[in-house]
């Protein structure tokens, strides 16, 4: 167990569920995205290795073996507009230990009147063992060449986080034993988040950028770094009017039973509490509304 996270294994065969490092963005809806997700695609397949990823999800759900052809023609489908969704993995699919995912959101189709709060949005995957053998000065660069690939960036976060498929039956059960302990450990839910999250945060984590409009209605950089005073935070200018707030050098899950309730990111979270995202009722069937405000309000009460 590192100093700074649990160590977590949970195999029922079925389902695996892990810790990781998430690197996570949500980008204004647009018609014109291939290029930036082909950018920041490149930069994650330099930072793994070329034969990381040699599985894809297929037309009909299904997994199917990834080649050169098949990503070349993905390549293609992106540049072209007519791929929206996208994701990529590395073997084995079940324990979730690389993976890249896009979600896009074009602003021209018709079911986006009624979904007001939907944005693309984009993940990408690490296990814990790239961050302790690379070092997590590595992971912030990625993260940040990450961000500086993609256009019309809102919000976005790296940080730790349960990696697993939170759709399948009995995961949420587990993780629910865990992620009170662990507020640091962030719950994936990129889907439905694309759809919902719109200009709201989901609150403090170890890496946490911000585009326009919310740098702007934070007050900007000069404003931030005036009330994030603690230790090893800092606010850093990012080219296009945005920002990333580095809490620390490492990312943390803190452990509410031994007392570490992360301060940080408890001085972050009272920041961005006005524009926090709150998960709709009944999403999380496993957890109840006091539940999910409990945790979606874990670093502010």
């Amino acid at each position: 167990m590192s100093k700074h996270y649990p160590r977590i294994r949970i195999d029922r065969g079925a389902y695996f569920i892990r810790e990781g490092v998430s690197i996570d963005f949500y980008m204004h809806p647009h018609s014109h995205m291939g290029q930036g997700v082909i950018g920041a695609l490149d930069a994650y397949v330099r930072a793994v290795g070329p034969q990381t990823l040699d599985g894809y999800v297929d037309e009909e759900g299904d997994w199917q073996k990834l080649d050169d052809a098949i990503l070349a023609r993905i390549r293609d489908e992106m540049l072209a507009g007519t791929k929206p969704t996208l994701l990529l993995t590395g073997t084995p699919h079940v324990e979730q230990w690389y993976q890249f995912q896009y979600r896009g959101k074009r602003p021209d189709l018709p079911a986006m009147r009624y979904l007001p709060g939907a944005m693309s949005a984009m993940s990408v995957w690490l296990p814990t063992e790239y961050l302790e053998e690379h070092g997590p000065g590595r992971v912030c660069e990625l993260a940040m060449e990450l961000a500086s690939s993609l256009p019309f960036l809102c919000s976005g976060y790296a940080g730790l986080s349960f990696h697993c498929s939170t759709d399948m039956v009995g995961v949420m059960n587990k993780i629910k034993k865990f992620c009170f302990r662990y507020p640091g450990l962030d719950i994936p839910d990129l889907g439905w988040l694309s759809l919902h999250i719109g200009t709201h945060v989901r609150g403090p984590a170890w890496l946490t950028f911000l585009g326009q409009p919310l740098l702007g209605q934070l007050g900007g950089v000069a404003e931030l770094r005036s009330r994030l005073r603690s230790e090893g935070t800092t606010v850093q200018e990012m080219e296009g009017d945005r920002a990333v707030i580095t809490l620390g050098p490492w990312p943390k899950a803190g452990d509410t039973e031994r007392g570490d309730v992360l301060p940080a990111y408890r001085e972050l979270a009272r920041v961005l509490e006005p524009w926090l995202y709150h998960q709709e009722k009944g999403r999380r069937p496993v957890f109840t509304p006091e539940d999910m405000l409990r945790w979606e309000r874990r670093f502010l009460d």
